[in-house]
């Protein structure tokens, strides 16, 4: 049996490889999408005191501590047992609208998008953030540092720092913004909406208006009907810090709405000996295996899985793209996975619209920002929506408020069996017997991947441009018959 190793995958938050098996004529017999790295958190964070694991779990990620520190302080306020004032729960959300601004942006053009911008067969020096400014030009390149800019801003501003915030506690915030802070935040916020509106506009001259682009998004290469997950405000429209978990069918039927402390009896966690990552599952639905359909308790939870959760978006702009956005794919739900570069856009853009209404709110400079928690802590759960899936923090602890227990479901983990299909499905389709294994190819094969925008935590990132791959094809006695190299 031949094998094809794709170590390290490439242009994603960690580290990650694919195995690709052949069978003796040269068919793919299957694939593993192996996660080598040991996060650990859940086991060093015990014997801590709970009102530090929103400093300590936003460690996890250099990419997306904001969602960490978020869901880590929302767990924190159940484990207390308290409510945070309304300008506390403002600020907090306001951090995280400027948060997803600065995280779509960074895959859409750093990530994703060359693949679509520059195209699946660019050489492979240019299938990255360079090339794809040198396409668009220098002044596109310079409105996404903007843009990354701006947010890091508000999240200093709110947060304490650019990156690993460190101002939610227990029962709200430790600083407010004035008057004159929150004029530089509106006028960014501002600034922020046009941005997402050009963003929407060069996908559609880019991916929607190129014929070949188009028909690689609706093929059935990249199409799976699972179960979507995402979090929905009281009127199912999309919210990325609080509300309920909405959970829809194949069919496009939902099935039922949990709160955070509910997420048990509707999420299941399967461990595999050959990865570190575990495979939640929908319990209520049961674990069928590595396959999509209504029997089969594999949930997917993106932007394109909030979408399809969700009945619609809280802001004008943003709904107005959600409409057009079904309208054009045939009605819901999608299961064109890579229509989830779409549905991230979508979602940059009530970022940003977001991003302005609660820095207009009249209680956003409020400084009652924090109440004091007065209950005997036990046990809490806090959900985000991270940019990459439904996040998940649970914290148990003694009557001291220190941690004995600690489980964390990643927006990434949510993702990984709907992953290793989609990229299984994707090597039968492109690896077959007699074609030649090209780097254009296996960039098909990553692609499969690289639309979850999977955030496998606690790695070393690539810089753009340096992207290592190694691909070793071997014959049925496993000796190596070709080695593929790029930036080796």
């Amino acid at each position: 049996m031949q094998r094809i190793s794709i170590d390290p995958i490439t242009r994603l938050e960690g580290h990650g490889k694919i195995e690709i098996f052949l069978d003796p004529d040269g068919t793919v017999s299957n694939t593993y999408f192996q996660v080598p790295e040991l996060r650990g958190f859940e086991q060093f964070c015990v014997g801590r005191p709970v009102e530090e694991l929103p400093l300590i779990t936003n460690r996890i990620c250099g990419v997306c501590p904001e969602a960490h520190h978020m869901a880590g302080a929302k767990a924190a306020d159940a484990v207390y047992g308290v409510e945070p004032p309304r300008p506390a729960r403002l600020l907090r959300e306001l951090l995280y609208s400027a948060f997803y601004v600065t995280d779509h942006t960074t895959h859409f053009y750093a990530l994703g998008g060359p693949d679509f911008v520059m195209g699946p067969d660019a050489p492979v020096a240019e299938r990255n953030i360079l090339g794809v400014i040198h396409k668009v030009g220098l002044e596109v390149g310079g409105q996404v540092i903007q843009a990354r800019k701006y947010g890091h801003s508000v999240i200093q501003t709110i947060g304490g720092r650019r990156v690993h915030p460190c101002t939610a506690i227990p029962g709200g915030m430790t600083k407010g913004i004035n008057e004159e802070e929150r004029q530089e935040i509106e006028k960014m916020g501002r600034w922020a909406i046009k941005f997402a509106q050009f963003s929407i506009d060069l996908f559609n001259q880019i991916v929607l208006g190129n014929p070949a682009y188009l028909d690689l998004v609706l093929s059935d290469i990249y199409t799976h009907k699972t179960y979507y997950m995402g979090l929905v405000d009281e009127n199912n429209r999309v919210n990325f810090y609080d509300g309920r978990v909405s959970i829809v069918s194949p069919l496009g039927e939902r099935i039922g709405k949990y709160a955070p402390h509910e997420y048990r009896d509707w999420v299941e966690e399967r461990v595999e000996p050959w990865t570190y990552l575990k495979f939640p599952y929908l319990k209520k639905i049961g674990w069928k295996g590595f396959t999509d359909g209504v029997d089969s308790g594999v949930y997917c939870a993106t932007p394109l899985s909030r979408l399809n959760a969700a009945d619609g978006m809280a802001t004008p702009l943003a709904q107005a793209e959600y409409e057009r956005f079904f309208s054009t794919l045939g009605g819901k739900p999608v299961h064109q996975r890579l229509a989830t570069h779409w549905a991230r856009l979508i979602e940059l853009l009530y970022a940003a619209e977001r991003w302005v209404e609660l820095v207009t709110d009249p209680e956003i400079t409020s400084p009652d920002i924090h109440k004091v928690p007065e209950k005997v802590p036990s046990e809490g759960v806090g959900i985000v929506e991270a940019p990459r899936g439904t996040l998940t923090h649970h914290y148990w602890t003694d009557e001291r408020g220190v941690v004995t227990k600690v489980n964390l479901i990643v927006g990434t983990t949510n993702n990984y069996a709907p992953i290793s299909m989609s990229i299984k499905k994707a090597a039968q389709s492109f690896i077959k017997p007699g074609v030649e294994v090209t780097e254009g190819l296996l960039n098909r094969v990553e692609m499969a991947f690289r639309l979850y925008d999977p955030c496998l935590s606690c790695a070393t990132h690539s810089l753009p441009g340096q992207m290592p791959l190694v691909v070793t094809i071997r014959d049925a006695d496993g000796a190596p018959v070709k080695v593929l190299r790029q930036n080796c």
